[in-house]
């Protein structure tokens, strides 16, 4: 996965310490009802699309491209479905730590044909939803939150 040019610059200084960063998620619905993933590069698993929010980028703005960027498929934002910071930070093979505060998005396919459309992912494919692949429960979570018509979802630890 390529590593975005402000974090390079980051990690110049901070070396391989914690970084706590700003992700989103992008689950993207077409008018078949259809979800699109990706099988990861990095792991070989499938999953939804996601990227590193750039500084001054909206986080919207950011799905949007991280989509196109991937899958070359074009979307619309609906709704954000789901804020949560990820409670294990991410630890990657050069020694380097981050940790995530993922904003995840509903959007609608609007234009495209899907496909490997950068070095992140080795596949990429529309699901029926009663039909997904093997993928981490991140992903489920984010499908299933998409799919319900419910307030944003956001995790708390304050004990009421």
């Amino acid at each position: 996965m390529a590593t975005p040019d402000f974090i390079q610059a980051l990690r110049a200084t901070a070396g391989h310490q914690l970084l706590f960063l700003p992700g989103v998620s992008a689950v993207v619905f077409d008018d078949e009802g259809r979800v699109l993933l990706g099988r990861r590069a990095d792991n070989g698993r499938w999953a939804i699309v996601g990227g590193i929010v750039e500084p001054g980028e909206q986080p919207a703005d950011c799905a949007v491209r991280e989509v196109y960027e991937e899958t070359a498929v074009r979307c619309e934002v609906e709704r954000i479905v789901l804020v949560e910071t990820l409670s294990k930070p991410v630890v990657y093979p050069n020694g380097d730590e981050c940790q995530f505060m993922d904003v995840t998005f509903r959007c609608r396919a609007v234009g495209g044909e899907a496909r490997v459309n950068d070095d992140e992912s080795t596949d990429v494919r529309w699901f029926d939803v009663d039909d997904l692949p093997d993928m981490k429960r991140f992903s489920y979570l984010r499908i299933e939150k998409a799919m319900a018509d419910a307030p944003t979802w956001f995790r708390t630890t304050v004990a009421s």
